[in-house]
């Protein structure tokens, strides 16, 4: 594993425009489940899609009940030793964003700047009006709740209110899907971390990386689809690796 350390730093010596990718494995660290895994969040809180939640009542508040009974790993956990790597690389100027599957605030927790990361699943850590996009704090949402047995309307329009996160069924965010395809293209330098490549379409980005002549640094515990063309492959903690790439 060292000669892989030793051959991702010098990538990341000879790169001037890196950009990192990060899935549910560099939040682990902190504490936070995965989704698919045998104790994933979806063990216990069953995915719901975005058409039911958009037509049904019912299903609306069920979703707010199994958010506020099994989504607070999200919101009580802080960034790890990967977390606080990539907000180092991006300071430094040697990473121009960070392109997240994660919904859990903690890139921006650690320091990269809200401009420089790129959320393709939306953020799990407030709410949003589906109709006027009013930003709600969770607390307020939970405070109702719990006062009253549901989440009412926006206040504002009336419209749905949902955490800002992207649900099966729902589309994907066009402007964030639109820059991280920017990102993509202008990078020298794509590092995957912790994501098992499997979530498509925000998973393609590593393979336009590639296609476009990228180098490709994929960090992950479990093997993935594109381990065969990239350049270093490291099946590992994030933390850990990462500390040692920058402090060697």
């Amino acid at each position: 594993m060292a000669a892989e350390i030793d051959q991702f730093r010098e990538l990341l010596r000879q790169s001037h425009r890196a950009v990192v990718f990060t899935g549910a494995g560099i939040s682990t660290e902190s504490g936070i489940p995965d989704f698919r895994g045998p104790n994933g969040l979806w063990t216990k809180m069953k995915p719901i899609d975005f058409q039911d939640f958009v037509s049904s009542e019912e299903v609306r508040q069920r979703s707010w009940q199994q958010w506020f009974e099994h989504g607070h790993a999200l919101l009580s956990a802080t960034p790890n030793a990967g977390h606080n790597a990539v907000a180092q690389l991006v300071e430094q100027g040697r990473v121009s964003a960070v392109i997240t599957q994660n919904v859990d605030n903690l890139h921006q927790d650690a320091g990269v700047p809200d401009e420089q990361v790129i959320e393709v699943h939306g953020n799990a850590t407030y709410a949003r009006c589906l109709s006027c996009e009013q930003v709600i704090a969770l607390d307020t949402i939970e405070s109702q709740f719990r006062g009253q047995g549901k989440v009412s309307p926006c206040s504002h329009c009336g419209g749905i209110v949902k955490t800002a996160t992207i649900s099966f069924g729902q589309m994907m965010p066009d402007e964030p899907m639109a820059r991280a395809e920017q990102e993509t293209l202008a990078c020298d330098l794509f590092i995957v971390l912790g994501s098992s490549l499997t979530v498509y379409p925000a998973a393609g980005f590593p393979q336009i990386a590639y296609q476009a002549g990228a180098k490709l640094v994929i960090v992950n515990e479990q093997d993935t689809d594109l381990d065969s063309v990239a350049d270093v492959v490291i099946h590992a903690g994030i933390g850990g690796i990462m500390t040692a790439v920058l402090t060697g």
